[in-house]
């Protein structure tokens, strides 16, 4: 299957963002590589001075675009969580069927890569709802069931070493493992499917791109998960099985299914949903906790009592997913900024997570945290991310075994990769005392 998708200009429609009305662009510039190059530390304290002085502010375009646009005027950029959660929340006036990154991208592109994540209603709410009929009691069951010895095998498989590479040989295998077993995917294309899926979010990271633009990395990843899925779906039509592809397939509702196409969408938005942010938010809370050791401590004295608020104190210090995109059709106001029909707005997800308004002492992990609303999902509203009960399930027994059976477990330095889009963990060594049979 090859798809190219990003020559025929002609053929990309959207609403266009006009200068009318609009200031100059920020002094405090968020759009560059160098911003994004930095440590999260350093983005933090920019992010700080826009919330307390410029918290909805004019931005020029952002340096890595997928498909740059000399004609894109900039975007307000969302950096308290107050006018984030507005944003999530009102899909009337902020769509997101205009794509859900800094530039606009074709609409097939967004088709075929974003499913109903790039969708308004009512198409939106009736492939969600295709999709969550696959999610029977049956399937969440099976899927709990799965977690528990996966997790233990993972660790299994480290136990003893002493010192690993943490996100190859442990905070990815699980994620992935699940969405390979859960999808019933061929162990012949595992690896393939988790290195597509690993590019998808990875566009603007030098190493991952290479001699290749960002878009070729981006149609290429996508075109090969596309052709897993369409080999899958034959598969599954001549044998059916009892996997979560197979119930995708099979679901309906008021009489209509998904067809090919749509089943491959949502298996590329469920191969990186699934496998990159889980992945992402394990190996920074064993960064975490190796710098706040005293929280490992009191997570440990009651792990079954406190890992369930302590999860989301994980997802909120780590944000692996950093920026999400909606378009305005109406105009209204925020922050006391006139946002006008057309309007790209960015929300910056790691400053709402850090926003003092809202969180006491932001900078500090703190596992006993009760009042704990979160962006780490997609900040509420119809785009809530389906997945996040499975997320929790998988952060649970992970550190489960990680925190009985490795406990003294000590992360180096991460090599982070090079995006605007996903806090992503490319290498991380870890060190600890082996555990002996």
């Amino acid at each position: 299957m090859s798809i190219d998708i990003f020559e025929d200009e002609d053929e990309v429609t959207f609403l266009a963002a006009t200068n009318v009305d609009k200031p100059e662009h920020s002094a405090v510039d968020i759009s560059t590589k160098a911003f994004w190059a930095k440590p999260s530390e350093e983005r933090e304290q920019i992010f700080k001075v826009l919330r307390e002085t410029d918290p909805v502010s004019w931005q020029r375009p952002v340096e890595d675009a997928v498909t740059p646009d000399p004609d894109d005027p900039g975007y307000w950029a969302l950096t308290k969580h107050a006018d984030i959660a507005q944003v999530s929340r009102d899909h009337e006036t902020f769509i997101s069927g205009q794509g859900v990154l800094f530039d606009m991208l074709p609409p097939i592109f967004l088709e075929m890569s974003q499913s109903f994540l790039a969708m308004d209603p009512p198409r939106h709410d009736k492939l969600r709802a295709l999709v969550s009929a696959a999610f029977t009691p049956k399937q969440i069951k099976r899927i709990e069931d799965k977690v528990l010895v996966a997790a233990k095998e993972t660790v299994d498989a480290i136990a003893a070493k002493g010192s690993v590479e943490f996100v190859s040989e442990c905070a990815e295998v699980l994620p992935v493992r699940m969405f390979c077993e859960l999808f019933g995917v061929p162990d012949h294309l595992r690896a393939q499917t988790a290195a597509a899926a690993a590019d998808v979010v990875a566009w603007a990271d030098p190493e991952i791109l290479g001699e290749r633009s960002a878009d070729e990395v981006q149609v290429e990843a996508c075109s090969i998960l596309h052709e897993i899925a369409e080999e899958m779906i034959e598969a599954r039509r001549a044998n059916p099985t009892d996997d979560l592809f197979t119930s995708l397939m099979n679901a309906e509702v008021d009489g209509q299914r998904l067809d090919d196409f749509e089943i491959g969408a949502f298996f590329i938005l469920m191969a990186v949903a699934g496998t990159d942010t889980t992945k992402h938010t394990t190996s920074l809370t064993v960064k975490a906790m190796t710098e706040f050791p005293e929280q490992r401590a009191w997570l440990m004295e009651d792990f079954e009592g406190r890992i369930g608020p302590a999860i989301d104190e994980f997802i909120r210090f780590a944000s692996p997913v950093m920026t999400f995109r909606r378009t305005a059709v109406k105009e209204t106001e925020l922050g006391g900024r006139k946002i006008l029909p057309g309007d790209k707005v960015v929300m910056f997800y790691p400053s709402a997570n850090q926003d003092a308004d809202v969180f006491e002492a932001p900078e500090t992990f703190d596992l006993s945290r009760q009042v704990n609303p979160h962006m780490g999902f997609g900040g509420g509203g119809i785009h809530f991310c389906l997945g996040n009960q499975l997320a929790k399930s998988m952060l649970r027994a992970m550190f489960r075994e990680l925190l009985t059976r490795i406990p003294d477990f000590a992360a180096g330095e991460p090599e982070l990769l090079g995006t605007n889009f996903m806090r992503g963990v490319k290498r991380m060594p870890v060190t600890f005392t082996p555990e002996t049979s």
